[in-house]
């Protein structure tokens, strides 16, 4: 049995890999994600991470952290987390710091496992075979015929009992568009996302509108640092319209403030933000702590794992954007069947590959 593995190197690379089209949401539009990947290596075997930011990233990996990780006993996660942490406090925690060691923690706990030769999940503590998806996308510059067909195929061919679009771009048009859905997916769940779009009290007003549509989850009606907006939205909609945030939570304080105001009826999490595998399970902990379920915000490959070790998890957001990149870049990547995932454990770690070659034309 391996009882100690030094770490012996450290890799970083940044994708720049475009949209299949334009797209936008409430507050922002885009036409390419930048994808930053993290290799380490440690006793013939490598971890890989990854998270989806700005490239900058990158050079916080390779400068500030490389020299923190290599030369580290690969068994030692939290040990070379908390040296991370302590190193970004005069440059700020949260944002590209946060996911910079996001990067570097998924990659340790795929290593970890490897190194051991069991599936990441099983490391973890397994409590479940499969996790559910709910298909993600409806960008507010898709047609209303793409939209259906987007969001119907979800739902007719994968299986998916949950499906969200974005609003808050049009908002005068967005009640026609969230009628249209309604119309296309059926008896499944419809989600919408605003990110941050509107005031509190448009918000509330925005919900009364769509009353009808049964709308079962308005994420980020207001701003996720708007804790007492978030709780006013909460308490004036009905009571079958959950009221979600979290995917811009970047550590355990940013977790408690939502949770200790009242501001959600689900959190959500990213690991490719709040600190990877080690922060996602503090905030899993910290979830229970308060009675909340949790849902994983995108990137659904990196989520998978964690995912079926925890305990009030409701489902891994199923990403336009992050499926097409995994499914085209990672050999492994998840595969929806009746509308859930699940990891493959003939595979030890992550059960991951990523294709170097078949990404390096998007490489910047």
């Amino acid at each position: 049995m391996i009882v100690e593995a030094p770490i012996d190197r450290l890799e970083c690379a940044v994708y720049r890999i475009p949209t299949d089209m334009p797209e936008g949401d409430g507050t922002f539009e885009w036409n390419a994600t930048t994808m930053v990947v993290v290799n380490v290596y440690a006793g013939g075997s490598a971890g890989n991470g990854y998270t989806y930011t700005d490239a900058s990233a990158a050079h916080l990996i390779t400068g500030a952290l490389q020299d923190l990780v290599v030369g580290s006993d690969a068994f030692d996660v939290e040990q070379i987390g908390c040296r991370m942490w302590r190193a970004v406090r005069n440059c700020g925690r949260s944002g590209i710091a946060a996911c910079a060691i996001s990067a570097v923690d998924l990659a340790l706990w795929d290593l970890k496992a490897r190194l051991l030769d069991t599936p990441l999940c099983r490391l973890l503590g397994q409590v479940r075979e499969s996790v559910p998806v709910y298909g993600s996308g409806g960008f507010t510059t898709y047609s209303d015929d793409l939209l259906c067909r987007q969001l119907s195929r979800w739902v007719n061919d994968d299986g998916c009992r949950f499906v969200k679009m974005k609003v808050g771009a049009e908002p005068e048009r967005d009640p026609q568009r969230i009628r249209s859905a309604r119309s296309a997916i059926g008896d499944a769940e419809l989600f919408i996302d605003a990110n941050g779009a509107f005031t509190p009290s448009r918000s509330v007003r925005f919900a009364d509108a769509i009353r009808q549509y049964d709308v079962r989850w308005f994420e980020e009606p207001v701003s996720s640092d708007d804790e007492a907006g978030l709780r006013f939205v909460r308490q004036s909609t009905p009571s079958s319209m959950e009221v979600a945030a979290g995917e811009y939570v970047f550590n355990l304080d940013d977790v408690r403030r939502l949770l200790s105001a009242g501001a959600v009826d689900v959190l959500q999490a990213d690991a490719t933000r709040c600190g990877g595998i080690s922060g996602f399970l503090k905030i899993a902990a910290l979830a229970e702590a308060f009675h909340q379920d949790l849902s994983c915000h995108c990137g659904p490959g990196v989520h998978l794992h964690v995912a079926c070790a925890t305990a009030g998890l409701r489902h891994i957001e199923w990403f336009h954007d992050h499926v097409l990149i995994e499914q085209m870049l990672i050999d492994g990547a998840p595969q929806v069947v009746n509308g859930a995932v699940r990891p493959d454990l003939s595979r030890p770690g992550n059960g991951f590959r990523f294709k170097d070659r078949d990404a390096e034309p998007y490489r910047i």
